[in-house]
Formats: C-alpha cells, structure tokens, sequence
C-alpha cells in the first residue's frame, strides 16, 4: 500500500464522484479507478458502493476512511516535524481573523512580527468566528484571531482586545442626549443588526439573552458603515464597536450600563497535538504584544 493510494481514497470519499475527484488529483478516471481497485483488492472488501450519480463509502470504506486520515495527518506531521528541525525559523503560518481585524491590527502585528523574522510567512484567512474555532480545532489553520463566547478545553485562548459595544440612536430619538442607558429600555425599539456571517452577531445575540429580551430586528447589515447610515436615516437603533466612526450631527452614541456590553477578541490555537517552532514564536511574539 502506498501513500498516495490513501490520497486518492481520501479524494474519493469526500467527493462521491470519480470525475471530480480525478480533476483534483489531476489523473485519469481509469487510473483513479485502478488506484481503488487495487487498494480494494489489498484490504479484502470493497470500500464504496457504486451509485448513478457517483460513489458512497460503505462500511468498510468508513472504518477504513477514519484510519486513512489519521495516517496521512501522521505522515504530514512527521514531514513538518523534520523540516522545523532542519530550518526552525523558516515556514508559513496559516491564520485566521474576524472581518474587524483586517483593516489595521492584523496587518500591523504581521509587519511587527516580519521585521523580526523576515523568513516566516503567513497565508491568511478572513471568517466568522465560529468557523475559525472550527479550522483552529481540526488543524486547517494553526492560529485563529476571533470572539468565542464560550472557553473550549481543545483551544488555548488568549485575550487581546477588549472593546466596549455602544447603543447608537438617531438624532431625534427619545435618548438622544443621555450618557447611559440599560438595554431593556430599548426593548420596543426596532433594532439594526449585523448578519450571521459577521463577527459580531453571536457577541450581541449574548448581550441580548443576557438583557432578558429579544429584539425586534428589521434589518440586517454586514459591515458597521450601512448600519449606522440605517440608524442615522431613523430605520432603528444598534449596537456597534465604540471604535465605529460615525456623523456626529445624525447619530448619538450612548453607553450601557446594564448588561456588560464589550467584545473580547481572542488569540486562539490548539492546546494538544504539534506546534511547530514558528508558531511558537508567533505566539510568544503576540503575548508580549498584547501587553
């Protein structure tokens, strides 16, 4: 059995299709077909079943598939374990980051970071933080820069921001002019919200169950500009980072004073399994830079 025969199982598997997979792996149909046929006839059982549209695992194919991975992760371990032992201060961090972070933070701690150790690179990655967790969390990518509202025992979590979440109203809105306010008094009030696949949306939708009331949500935005330009043209309220920039002549800002609104960004990565030495040092390198 060799390696690449695993590959092209793996492929399979999670395509159902031998066109789609050959056009992966760059290979003919028939030598994709030979490839499994082969690795059928070492394991003794068939591993999919054949269907009009494409293939499934059995189950033999199942049981074979969850070992298949774990080998191929060993395998691509050992080869990131040899290549930090020959070159420890050369490679590439894969790192994940809220939509928030992509204007000035990550951009400047990346340079920060570079002007140390030139040779290290980065493939970057823009999400939602749930998504993050999950890549963090499954080794897709080795750092994740996100919000999780809840601790995970699999993920080391470090805070590195914390900002505070302000109520914005119109100017003719009946709070207009107060310094702070609890949220419940906004109860009846419509309400502006950031979609799903935005950053924020799990941290507000925390705030809320924590106000003990569920907003009534006319609209939802994905970026801080088109939410403050519907409060501002009397379409609701929202809540928004207090580092949101907006007209002052139109939209009023006030803080809350209950419950606790603030976001907290984190540094995230695998607390088991392998680190390499390059992201050992970006790590340490954020630790100190956090401070």
């Amino acid at each position: 059995m060799e390696w690449y025969q695993l590959q092209y199982f793996l492929t399979l598997a999670k395509t159902q299709n031998i066109t789609k997979a050959s056009e992966q792996l760059n290979l003919s149909q028939s030598a994709l077909s030979r490839s499994i046929a082969r690795l059928e006839k070492e394991i003794g059982a068939p591993l999919f079943e054949r269907e009009s549209r494409g293939v499934k695992l059995n189950r033999y194919g199942k049981l074979f598939s969850e070992h298949a991975s774990n080998a191929l992760y060993e395998i691509e371990t050992a080869k990131k374990m040899i290549n930090d032992l020959v070159d420890p201060f050369h490679g590439t961090i894969e790192l994940a980051f809220i939509q928030t972070l992509g204007s000035s933070y990550i951009p400047e701690l990346i340079r920060s970071f570079q002007l140390q150790y030139p040779h290290i690179q980065f493939k970057l990655y823009q999400d939602i933080t749930s998504k993050i967790l999950e890549q963090v969390e499954t080794s897709v990518i080795n750092i994740g820069f996100c919000s999780p509202t809840t601790k995970k025992e699999s993920l080391e979590m470090l805070p590195i921001i914390q900002e505070e979440l302000l109520l914005i109203v119109p100017k003719n809105h009946r709070l207009n002019g107060r310094e702070n306010v609890t949220l419940d008094e906004v109860a009846d009030d419509s309400f502006i919200f950031f979609k799903e696949e935005t950053a924020l949306r799990d941290v507000i939708e925390l705030i809320f169950q924590q106000a003990n009331f569920q907003p009534k949500v006319v609209f939802e935005g994905i970026d801080e500009k088109t939410i403050v330009d519907l409060v501002a043209a009397n379409f609701g309220v929202a809540l928004v980072p207090s580092t949101t920039t907006f007209n002052i002549e139109k939209v009023t800002s006030i803080k809350i004073s209950h419950p606790i609104c603030t976001r907290t960004t984190m540094m995230i990565w695998r607390s088991t399994g392998y680190i390499s030495p390059v992201v050992k040092q970006f790590i340490k390198f954020v630790k100190a830079y956090a401070r």
